[in-house]
């Protein structure tokens, strides 16, 4: 995870990354339902409670084709070109053909 709990996310923002190739859209500011719960000496999840800081270099390296850094006085950001993921679809549909 690239942002921590409590902070401000915007639509198109990247807040991860995925194990696989596609990207994958979610709605950080939903609550995750625990009914499905592991036993608590299964695991644990001090690795999701420290979000990922990129520097600025580390951003421009993680970047793909899709994506920019957005660089303010308080943040570096990685977001998407296209904020809405209907259009940003539309778009990578036009550019395989």
């Amino acid at each position: 995870m690239f942002v921590g709990p409590g902070e401000e996310v915007y639509k198109g923002e990247v807040v991860g990354q995925n194990s696989r190739e596609e990207d994958i859209e979610i709605n950080v500011c939903k609550e995750k339902k625990l009914s499905n719960m592991r036993s608590k000496g299964d695991g644990g999840m001090e690795h999701f409670n420290a979000p990922v800081k990129m520097t600025l270099e580390e951003a421009l390296e993680y970047i793909d084709d899709s994506e920019l850094v957005e660089v303010t006085p308080k943040n570096i950001r990685v977001r998407k070109i296209i904020l809405d993921p209907v259009m940003a679809r539309k778009q990578s549909k036009l550019l395989k053909k």
